[in-house]
């Protein structure tokens, strides 16, 4: 499932920002659906564990890993002008999300849920 595009890979501002963005996804079990729903958006995915995936795109960095609930957890970095973006390509997905914006200080700037 990997895409080796190199215009899929993290853009340089936002490689040193640390991360910035976690959340849910709910009613799902299996994070390699959910990787191959981004990989067919055209973002890069890849194993990153048993069962986690690492999802990147040019502004958006994101590692997938599901939990015993029915969830899959989320966290990464993001490009905070597009956040609202990531929200939309998880909605347009069917996936309903919670996803918390931090910034550089870990403090809470923004909350979006879909």
């Amino acid at each position: 499932m990997d895409i080796p595009d190199e215009r899929q890979r993290l853009g340089r501002q936002w490689i040193d920002l640390g991360n910035n963005v976690c959340g849910t996804l709910r009613g799902c079990r299996d994070a390699s659906a959910v990787a191959a729903r981004f990989a067919g958006a055209g973002w890069r995915a890849r194993s990153s564990s048993w069962h986690g995936y690492e999802l990147e795109t040019s502004w958006c960095r994101i590692e997938i890993d599901p939990t015993d609930d029915a969830a899959v957890l989320l966290n990464g970095v993001v490009d905070p002008a597009r956040l609202d973006e990531l929200g939309r390509l998880l909605n347009g997905f069917g996936l309903p999300h919670e996803l918390e914006l931090t910034d550089e200080n870990d403090v809470l700037v923004r909350e979006i849920r879909g």
